[in-house]
């Protein structure tokens, strides 16, 4: 492994604390426990609340870090302007009509942040609900979550998150005076109307869990808000939505692999929620209503690739459902809509997606598509008698288009290109779709983009992108972010690992619990077979993950340092083991039906700590790695990145950089704004290009 992108001196160095825990009679012994702040919720909201030992630490390890990358500053300088470059400045999206109005967001000349606007349905001037840019003065991190008008559209819901922990503040926007509230709701999660006076939420409790749904009336105090539904068990996240056809709000609550629904009719919204169907051990299902019955998307019945049954509104317990749409095995149901007279879904075979949807004549059809590789997402109509579905379709080397497509007619309607304003010509560049054989024989696909100048010779550098977990599939989209690395002579692959569901539902389960080690040997896999093919060479390529694709870095160079020139490694789930051990934490609960419960498990306990990247850390040689966290992160809290560059550091025999960069401000998803946010792939990139000598 050639050593292009050398450590400094001075690397900070964290204090050796000892702390011991013991589990199944295995103790452990952690000398980076400290890190974890006692009072890490308080810091969450506040960072400045974060101890004075473990603030310096973060902040001297930033400084590390811009020093070793202060040679890059120009490049990254360079990388922004190309990006921004490639975004139209005063873009907008295509206006959603909706009862009276149509709805769009819109960017204006230099802005960070879009504009909600609406126009009349049939044409005139436009209104301005919610201009963000103004919104977010004066504030390091500001990012919008719910954003929606009431039924009756004279008042606009909308809340805001001011530190990235993901606590929101929900304020009521009357669209005659132009006024908010005097009040809020805090801690909120989803939202849904019930009428023009009435706002069901999910609020997230101490864990940072959203356990409680509660009903409001505006103009009221949040503290006389009724309690609707509360979640007793902490695996299960509760959330609220309206049906498309306005007569139901849906109360879910559901973990990872398991679902349970209620609803309450509009016209009687102070009723007590009606169960749909009990929870089940591995039940999911979402529900959909159409005039008396509700369409259900479920693994019910062993439907392992799910199927579409529908049930009576009046007795809607599965001993009523009926197959809509049968199971087939390897053809995935990914989501599912209905309109007043259409059904319509998107599925998934062979790793790649299509929309099919079926009308009153009972025939399936299907909308198809020519490339070899892309992606499809789904934007259907606020409204429920509409015979148009919109969706858009890109692929790493055509930019998202928007399309309207009449059910009816079968005409597709293209609505927007999105523009590169410095050009883009995609027949400059190739879309292959490979597969690469896992240590199981498994085939593993692999999407790659590359400049059609660029030599399949060995010499190309690659950056490797994967995830791999909770089912989360890869979209063969277009960025334009990643052209910058393309134009250099970079191969851009994204390996779809299992843990994902590109091939079926089986490619998910065959990498849960003691499993999970098939997704780092997939992507082990798909490293070596580019550089088998010549698409690039051992030793030249870039691993790239973020969150649970971080815990794919983090095992990877622990299992295979020597394939990889770098890794980057983004907010990353690496000290595992500890993590699912503490049920403090925000998400651990839900995260037993993934990786096992080891806390009342040996055998689960024993399966994590063979793979945690925490625990598995070695004396030997490790690729050069750039490390990213966020205090407010409540996701993947800010220690376990710094544990695991604390411990690194002792344990590393190269003279490989290792960096971890801290955003003492912000949380899981870095800065917000688009510009802003254009800062992170530059840092990213450059260090890709570094780390295998092409800066």
């Amino acid at each position: 492994m050639q050593n292009r992108f050398p450590s400094l001196a001075g690397a900070p160095t964290a204090d050796q604390r000892s702390h011991q825990s013991t589990f199944h009679g295995v103790t452990l012994s952690d000398d980076y426990h400290w890190l974890r702040a006692e009072n890490w919720q308080e810091a969450m909201r506040d960072p400045e609340l974060l101890p004075d030992d473990i603030k310096a630490y973060l902040n001297s390890e930033n400084e590390y870090y811009e020093a070793a990358m202060s040679d890059t500053k120009a490049l990254q300088e360079l990388l922004v302007a190309e990006m921004r470059g490639r975004i139209k400045e005063d873009d907008s999206s295509v206006p959603v009509e909706f009862g009276p109005f149509a709805y769009n967001w819109k960017y204006k000349e230099g802005g960070e942040h879009p504009i909600r606007i609406r126009t009349p349905r049939e044409g005139g001037a436009e209104t301005v609900l919610l201009d963000v840019n103004k919104e977010a003065e004066g504030k390091d991190y500001f990012e919008i979550g719910y954003v929606g008008e009431c039924p009756e559209h004279q008042t606009l819901a909308w809340s805001r998150d001011t530190s990235g922990a993901e606590y929101y503040a929900l304020v009521f926007r009357d669209l005659n005076s132009m006024q908010d509230s005097t009040y809020e709701l805090n801690d909120v999660g989803s939202c849904a109307w019930g009428d023009a006076k009435t706002m069901f939420y999910s609020k997230v409790d101490e864990n940072h869990r959203p356990s409680k749904v509660y009903r409001h009336t505006l103009g009221t105090a949040q503290s006389d808000d009724v309690l609707v539904y509360e979640e007793p068990d902490p695996r299960f996240y509760c959330g609220v939505g309206r049906s498309r056809s306005g007569e139901f709000i849906f109360i879910s609550a559901g973990m990872n692999d398991q679902d349970e629904v209620r609803f309450i009719k509009t016209s009687e919204l102070t009723a007590t929620p009606t169960l749909i169907q009990q929870r089940q051990e591995g039940l999911e299902y979402s529900v959909e209503h159409q005039g008396d019955r509700f369409l259900i998307l479920t693994n019910a019945a062993e439907a392992e690739d799910f199927k579409i049954v529908e049930t009576p509104v009046n007795a809607p317990s599965m001993e009523n459902w009926t197959d809509f749409l049968p199971h087939k095995q390897g053809r995935m149901i990914v989501s599912l809509d209905a309109y007043k007279d259409w059904v319509i879904w998107m599925e998934r075979e062979n790793a790649l997606p299509r929309i099919c949807f079926i009308g009153a004549d009972e025939k399936r059809q299907e909308i198809s598509f020519e490339e070899e590789a892309y992606g499809l997402g789904v934007s259907p109509s606020p409204e429920f008698d509409r015979n148009m579905f919109r969706f858009t379709y890109s692929s790493p080397t055509t930019p998202s288009q928007t399309f309207d497509y009449d059910l009816s007619t079968k005409d597709r309607i293209l609505l927007k290109e999105t523009e590169i304003p410095s050009g883009h010509t995609s027949s400059d560049y190739v879309t292959r779709r490979i597969m690469a054989k896992s240590h199981d024989d498994a085939e593993v696909p692999v999407t790659l983009l590359y400049h059609k100048d660029t030599a399949l010779d060995g010499t190309a550098p690659c950056l490797l992108y994967g995830y791999g977990s909770y089912g989360a599939s890869m979209p063969a989209g277009f960025s334009a972010n990643r052209l910058s690395l393309v134009d250099r002579g970079f191969v851009y692959a994204t390996a779809h690992v299992r843990g994902g569901q590109e091939k079926g539902r089986a490619w998910y389960e065959d990498a849960k619990f003691g499993k999970k080690t098939n997704t780092f040997f997939d992507f082990i896999a798909a490293g070596e077979t580019l550089a088998k093919e010549n698409f690039t060479s051992r030793g030249n390529i870039v691993i790239q993950g973020g969150s649970a694709g971080g815990l794919l870095v983090g095992a990877c160079v622990n299992m295979a340092p020597d394939l990889f020139a770098g890794a980057i490694a983004d907010v990353p789930f690496v000290d595992v083991l500890n993590t699912i051990l503490d049920d403090t934490l925000p998400l651990t609960p839900g995260e037993w039906s993934q990786w096992g419960n080891p806390i009342e498990s040996k055998e689960a306990f024993d399966w994590i700590r063979a793979y945690s990247p925490y625990d598995n850390l070695e004396e030997k040689a490790y690729p050069a790695m750039l490390v990213t966290a966020g205090v407010s992160d409540p996701r993947v809290t800010y220690w376990e990145p710094a544990k695991w560059v604390a411990k690194l550091r002792t344990l590393k025999t190269d003279d490989n950089v290792l960096m971890l960069r801290t955003n003492m401000t912000s949380g899981h998803f870095g800065k917000s704004g688009r510009f802003a946010a254009l800062e992170d792939a530059a840092r990213s990139y450059a260090f890709a290009l570094k780390a295998t000598g092409k800066s």
